[in-house]
């Protein structure tokens, strides 16, 4: 008979946070099924002068990752940005029923580029990484009454670009292109569970 052998530990998982109020993000990462918690950053979100939309994403994002990480350095930390590329003019968060109109009226019979950038960052252990998952979105030549009746059933002022995929807004798309289904929603998962197995957080 053989004798019985001890399973050696499981290697130790630092503590994850995501650097983010969303709940977007919130809910894209308790997919992962890895404790975490949420720790709102202290970044100025406004761009720079001529700042690319794919540029301020990155930056955003370190930024986020960045400043929480200060708070917590034995942690890794995820931060994470969206700004939705129009002919190189970045589209933030409407805000209001008015800026959103104005969004998709924009954006109708478009290609817009939504920039969702990530990035990980371990004060403690000097690791630093970031990415971008860049979602090409084709919008229909949408009418005025159905970007009002879009916006009045889901109201996503607090989206990049006036839209949630994920809910009713796929019905104002023609096509979307990526290599990561849940970037578009605003976290790249795919990207993140790299990213996180990398700084020493065990997903599986």
């Amino acid at each position: 008979m053989t004798p019985a052998r001890d399973t050696p530990p499981p290697p130790a998982s630092r503590a994850l946070i995501l650097g983010s109020t969303s709940r977007y993000r919130h809910e894209l990462l308790s997919r992962l099924r890895v404790p975490f918690q949420a720790v709102a950053p202290d970044v100025d979100e406004t761009p720079q002068t001529g700042e690319r939309p794919a540029d301020l994403a990155l930056r955003l994002a370190l930024a986020k990752a960045r400043d929480v990480a200060r708070r917590h350095p034995q942690a890794v930390v995820i931060g994470s940005d969206q700004v939705a590329d129009l002919q190189g003019e970045p589209l933030g968060k409407p805000g209001t029923h008015e800026r959103a109109v104005a969004q998709l009226r924009r954006m109708r019979g478009q290609t817009v580029v939504f920039q969702t950038a990530l990035a990980v960052v371990c004060e403690a252990t000097g690791f630093e990484q970031s990415d971008i998952a860049a979602v090409r979105v084709v919008f229909r030549d949408l009418d005025d009454d159905e970007i009002e009746h879009y916006l009045r059933a889901e109201q996503p002022y607090d989206c990049a670009g006036s839209a949630k995929s994920e809910g009713l807004g796929i019905a104002l798309l023609e096509r979307i292109d990526n290599d990561d289904p849940t970037a578009l929603v605003g976290l790249p998962l795919i990207r993140t569970c790299h990213m996180i197995r990398a700084a020493g957080v065990k997903v599986l």
